[in-house]
């Protein structure tokens, strides 16, 4: 199994880069690159039920602890989709605004222009044409005067029409500024009910979580549970392991992540909790760190990489793990929602994560820097 998945993500990466670059000229077409990498997403599937069935079938607590988890993240996705919608709104109608504000401007300049053009008229005399005619004044002065008369005429006029076009313009403003508005009413709807859902979810969960605790809630347990716990993740980075050996070794302007050695970001912003090393239950030690942040905060890449993981691990919850190349892998656990798919680059500082919960980690991120399987200490790494 564990040859067959590395052949073929390194057969599906290989041949999918080919036809990305140009270079995919042989047999193997972008359409069926595609479907191999489908195919290798359904093999990590089989691994994770192979896992699952190795602890003797999940319990039914735990099975449905990960049913909500993942519940959690397609909410969690949905308010993150509908708040980018939302910003797109708002942009909308910022501009609209700013534009009506600007004819609102061209308005009142132009109510100005006319009411000077009116004192104007005003101050050449109340006398009608007709007076004007009658009257004993030279031709000369008359015809000046009668011309005044046609220029201010059709001056007011055509402020007349444009005061009326920016009149209109202003209606079909506004109908447009009241529509973004009735859009965002509904975004603002679908938010709050996702968010309710959201709610009733964490609750249910929480009452889950204690649920659990009270299952492994003496030490011999607790150590039972975290050492399979362990076992799950070192059996799954053993099978990942060059799982992703197209990483270049020539990343252009991103450092490959053995030249970032105390260089890297911290993921989360926050105090560690638990580092690496520290005494954890029943002589085990943390092996990597649980970063206190807000459930929600968003989890950034610590280096240039390829997603090799991007599920739910029993004592991981939502897990990604990403293939730094040359053996290095950074995982992050207990997440609320996962914002990469299997096979996806990622930039570093790209958020790749919301923050969540874990019923043995607590609230806060678990942070993990692995070399060849082997995990490291965070501090050697992080930049604080």
């Amino acid at each position: 199994m564990i040859y067959k998945l590395r052949i073929l993500f390194g057969l599906v990466l290989f041949f999918t880069l080919g036809v990305q670059s140009g270079l995919g000229d042989g047999d193997l077409s972008k359409k069926q690159a595609e479907s191999r990498l489908k195919q290798l997403k359904a093999d990590i599937t089989s691994l994770k039920k192979e896992l699952e069935r190795n602890r003797h079938t999940l319990s039914d607590e735990q099975q449905a602890l990960k049913v909500i988890d993942l519940e959690i993240q397609t909410n969690a996705l949905k308010l993150r989709e509908l708040a980018s919608t939302r910003q797109i709104h708002d942009r909308e109608l910022a501009g609209l605004q700013a534009e009506r504000n600007t004819y609102l401007n061209s308005l009142d300049k132009r109510r100005q222009v006319l009411a000077h053009q009116i004192m104007t008229a005003y101050r050449l005399g109340r006398e009608s044409r007709l007076k004007l005619v009658l009257n004993q004044d030279s031709p000369a002065r008359l015809s000046r005067t009668l011309a005044y008369y046609d220029y201010f005429s059709r001056s007011q006029a055509m402020q007349i029409t444009e005061l009326k076009q920016v009149l209109e313009t202003l209606d079909q403003m506004q109908i447009k500024i009241n529509v973004e508005l009735s859009a965002l009413d509904e975004v603002q709807n679908k938010q709050q009910s996702v968010l309710d859902d959201m709610t009733a979810q964490r609750d249910q969960r929480q009452m889950m979580v204690d649920g659990l605790a009270k299952q492994i809630g003496t030490e011999e347990k607790q150590l039972e549970e975290l050492q399979g716990n362990r076992k799950d993740l070192e059996s799954l980075l053993e099978k990942l392991s060059n799982a992703l050996a197209d990483i270049p070794a020539n990343l252009g302007k991103n450092n490959a992540a053995g030249e970032l050695k105390g260089r890297m970001p911290i993921p989360v912003k926050g105090r560690v909790k638990h580092a690496y090393g520290q005494s954890r239950t029943a002589g085990l030690r943390w092996q990597g760190w649980l970063i206190g942040a807000a459930t929600g905060s968003e989890v950034k890449a610590v280096a240039y990489g390829r997603v090799a993981y991007s599920d739910w691990l029993r004592g991981y919850g939502l897990l990604m793990i990403i293939d730094h190349g040359d053996g290095f892998m950074s995982l992050y656990g207990n997440n609320e929602s996962l914002l990469y798919e299997v096979g996806d680059w990622v930039d570093p500082g790209s958020s790749v994560s919301t923050v969540g919960t874990s019923p043995q980690n607590g609230d806060g991120l678990y942070f993990e820097i692995r070399k060849d399987g082997k995990a490291m200490d965070p501090a050697n790494w992080i930049k604080r």
